[in-house]
């Protein structure tokens, strides 16, 4: 379900708001991200900048269909989603529009951004496993997840789903296609359900000893690790996180991006915003507000459950190309059966 959020003035009213938008600058935001701590962010843009934020919320399906719905009346300034298989279906949609920036080009590493769109902060995909049921040694690296000694041992979310179709394009990308859906029969064999339910439901099944190992983003991971709930606190005692492949093409990380959208009305306050969320406070926040890395380097940040995770070597596979390979890991998916 798609809603309507106005961030900065009580009631959105995008298609009557003509006088208002002549009296204040504004931005239209589309936001995928479901995350109440980004609320923050577009309160301190509006301080430091005085341009109010509009805000639509909604799935990433529904706010695709609907920008394409809208056309060139479109009021929406920027797409933020997900994943960057999300963001290539957006793209290839023909949704977004080139834009040039110094400033982000100088911040955000270049495999972090296309024409298009960027990342603004990333996530880890980690493997997770039951200290009592698993010896860690097996669990190394994402192919080690074929591997027949975890014979009904693995939990994981739907191939399907964007955040492992993204993985899929990274072992494509690394290890060919014929070894990637080898590597995908090979999980498909050692599954302990049929997949279902989030990242977090893996853990949890993990902990609860129905499998032994997941595939986990790691700001699931650090969301269990801050919790106060007595139950969340049990599930991490009961669980141990390993940083894949770091002998080899390191960890497969993904990413929260933004586009500025093809018809945007407000051009310049889309380019001022997509350089706010580099900026050293936006970035500090997504770490401290929702377990994330700052994509910029010199962006401090303070997360106690992450630093406690320890440092890892992340894939430096660039995320365009990474994207554009998403629909051929659905194909090896499907022929593997992973549902």
């Amino acid at each position: 379900m798609i809603r309507i959020r106005p961030t900065s003035i009580v009631g959105i009213a995008l298609a009557g708001a003509a006088a208002l938008a002549q009296a204040q600058p504004v931005l239209n935001v589309y936001s995928a991200r479901h995350y109440q701590t980004d609320e923050a962010l577009y309160a301190n843009f509006t301080q430091q900048t005085g341009i109010k934020v509009n805000r639509i919320d909604g799935k990433e399906e529904e706010l695709v269909e609907r920008i394409k719905n809208e056309g060139a009346s479109s009021p929406a300034d920027v797409l933020i989603t997900v994943d960057a298989a999300r963001l290539e279906i957006a793209d290839k949609a023909g949704l977004f529009q080139p834009h040039q920036s110094k400033l982000l080009e100088s911040r955000i590493p270049a495999t972090l951004r296309t024409p298009t769109w960027l990342a603004f902060s990333t996530r880890a995909r980690v493997i997770a496993y039951n200290k009592a049921a698993v010896n860690g040694a097996w669990v190394q690296n994402y192919e080690d997840l074929a591997n027949p000694r975890l014979k009904g041992q693995v939990c994981v979310r739907s191939g399907s789903h964007p955040y492992n179709l993204s993985l899929g394009a990274a072992m494509i990308a690394h290890n060919g296609e014929a070894k990637a859906e080898e590597w995908a029969r090979g999980v498909v064999a050692n599954f302990a359900r049929s997949p279902k339910g989030g990242d977090t439901d893996q853990l949890k099944a993990v902990a609860a000893g129905e499998c032994g190992v997941a595939v986990s983003n790691s700001y699931y991971v650090a969301r269990l690790m801050r919790s106060t709930k007595p139950a969340d606190q049990e599930v991490m005692r009961k669980l141990a996180v390993v940083w894949p492949n770091q002998g080899s093409w390191g960890t497969h990380i993904n990413v929260s991006g933004a586009g500025i959208v093809k018809t945007s009305p407000n051009r310049e306050a889309a380019v001022k915003f997509l350089e706010y969320l580099a900026s050293d406070e936006a970035q500090g926040h997504f770490a401290g507000g929702n377990n994330e890395w700052p994509v910029v380097k010199s962006a401090a940040f303070k997360n106690p459950a992450l630093e406690s995770l320890g440092d890892f070597r992340s894939d430096t596979l660039p995320i365009g190309q990474l994207a554009a390979t998403t629909v051929q890991a659905q194909k090896v998916y499907d022929r593997a059966g992973w549902r």
